[in-house]
């Protein structure tokens, strides 16, 4: 084995770690928190919702963990499951677009970053999207907006609240000025649901950045958080390193937000559901 090949293994393995800590994939018996480097029993972090029992740290979900824990049981149906993005640009970096889309459908088993859908939630009708940051960094390209905009349009044929989790790195620089369109796209598609006064929610989780905060993420009637989520435009690495000040404590993360009001509610996982049941609930007797 080549010095060359060495280093490339070594530097795969290393990626491979990482992503099984960041991400939480399943190996073994036992996972390490990302956040206080305890070992913890993965029964005991499914029981607990993926929440870490210890320092209270809230672990990425998959849309599937996330349909489980919060839909009534049997009563989500996805919609446009099979579009996907496309290479319109014939973009290549060190590898072409395409090919990072194909392994991440691989990889994640959906088509692209959201998976949206009609459920139940406290027996009351939601049309509902979860982004899932398992597809290339929950990035937001043409399909994640187009996927949006007809879940908001069923919305309004069907008369039903809007639900949205966002979990994001920001737009999708392999789609260019496409990605970002998105940010209008699904800002204008709210826009219309509101015409019809019909409420939409907005779920921020851990990260919400860059082009998704500055669109639908930040558009909800209610935004809620969970605790300790990371939600900003720009990261604080970029701002520090622009503004040449050092930030204060927690800055860009959900209890900060909601003390300087861009946040509603922070909400432990466990408890989202019933909150998002009361809300609905509230809202439906407003109706």
């Amino acid at each position: 084995m080549s010095i060359h090949e060495w280093f490339k293994k070594k530097k795969s393995e290393k990626e491979g770690a990482y992503v099984r800590e960041r991400l939480d994939i399943p190996g073994n018996l036992w996972i390490k928190c990302y956040k206080c480097s305890q070992a913890l029993f993965a029964k005991e972090l499914e029981d607990n919702f993926k929440v870490c029992p210890k320092c209270g740290y809230h672990f990425k979900l998959t849309h599937i963990e996330r349909i489980n824990q919060l839909t009534d049981p049997n009563s989500f149906k996805e919609i446009n499951a099979n579009v996907s993005s496309v290479n319109f640009l014939n973009f290549s970096d060190s590898k072409s677009y395409t090919k990072r889309i194909d392994e991440a459908i691989n990889k994640s088993t959906i088509k692209d970053a959201i998976v949206t859908g009609t459920c139940k939630i406290g027996g009351k009708d939601v049309a509902l999207g979860i982004m899932d940051f398992s597809f290339m960094g929950g990035s937001m390209g043409s399909v994640v907006g187009e996927k949006i905009a007809r879940l908001i349009e069923l919305a309004v044929e069907k008369k039903f609240p809007v639900i949205i989790f966002s979990s994001s790195g920001g737009a999708r620089m392999q789609e260019g000025i496409m990605s970002l369109m998105q940010m209008a796209k699904t800002s204008a598609a709210l826009g219309r649901l509101r015409e019809n006064r019909l409420p939409y929610f907005s779920v921020l989780t851990d990260p919400t950045t860059g082009g998704t905060s500055a669109s639908f993420a930040m558009l909800g009637d209610i935004n809620i958080a969970e605790p300790g989520a990371l939600i900003c435009f720009a990261g604080p690495r970029v701002i520090e390193q622009t503004i040449r000040q050092k930030l204060p404590p927690g800055f860009q993360r959900s209890e900060y937000l909601m003390e300087h009001g861009m946040i509603d509610i922070v909400c432990e996982r466990k408890e989202l559901k019933n909150k998002l049941s009361t809300i609905l609930r509230w809202f439906n007797e407003k109706e």
